[in-house]
């Protein structure tokens, strides 16, 4: 598979993302500037997490705008992947892409702390590898990753099993307060995944945790 990697102004993950496929899955990857407009010749695309835009006026709402997104939903709406990782699950969502909406953490201050996910569908790219209530730990790392939906969203996501991951259940489990502990969602043809916390960040050892490799293997077909 031959990965985009999509760079918007403000983003910070880009190279944590591009060093897990180039140098520890050792598949080609590209970096994608936000104003270009043509990802035909990618296989998979990455919206890595940061602060695009500074989050000025919302999270993910100018970036929304940008040139590329409308290559990225053309070739979401064709099947091709589409992972949105933090500030890339923000910006799927004020692009259309995924339902819902992320307000600030019901802690109101920045999050930076390791959670445990559990993995709640596998019937997905994503997580077909994985087992339905797998544990997984990576960190999260924001402000507005409290996800929100109505009832009758929340409602079709359990229906159509289009939760990819939630926080586990207990005390500290579900940290910035989302509605029935959602940590990740698809889309009705299951090729685009949003997540706020990340798997880029738990993909050697050396970071505490290898745990988020395995989304990126699943992704691939190599587990």
């Amino acid at each position: 598979m031959h990965f985009a990697v999509i760079v918007f102004p403000g983003s910070n993950c880009d190279h944590d993302a591009y060093h897990v496929f180039q140098h520890i899955l050792d598949v080609p990857v590209d970096f994608v500037w936000h104003k270009e407009n043509d990802l035909k010749k990618f296989d998979a695309i990455l919206i890595p997490g940061g602060f695009s835009y500074g989050d000025y006026l919302r999270t993910g709402a100018i970036a929304r705008f940008s040139p590329i997104m409308e290559s990225v939903i053309k070739e979401a709406k064709a099947g091709k992947p589409v992972f949105g990782i933090c500030n890339g699950f923000q910006i799927l969502i004020e692009s259309g892409l995924l339902p819902g909406a992320l307000i600030v953490n019901q802690a109101v201050r920045f999050l930076s702390q390791n959670v445990t996910l559990e993995v709640a569908t596998t019937d997905s790219i994503y997580t077909k590898s994985l087992k339905r209530g797998q544990k997984l730990t990576m960190p999260i790392a924001h402000k507005q990753g409290n996800y929100i939906a109505d009832e009758d969203t929340l409602k079709m996501l359990a229906d159509e099993d289009r939760v990819a991951f939630r926080y586990s259940k207990g005390k500290d489990g579900n940290p910035n307060g989302s509605m029935e502990r959602i940590a990740g969602i698809m889309n009705e043809k299951r090729n685009v995944l949003g997540m706020m916390p990340h798997p880029e960040r738990a993909a050697e050892s050396v970071l505490g945790s290898e745990d988020g490799l395995k989304i990126f293997k699943s992704m691939m077909g190599l587990a």
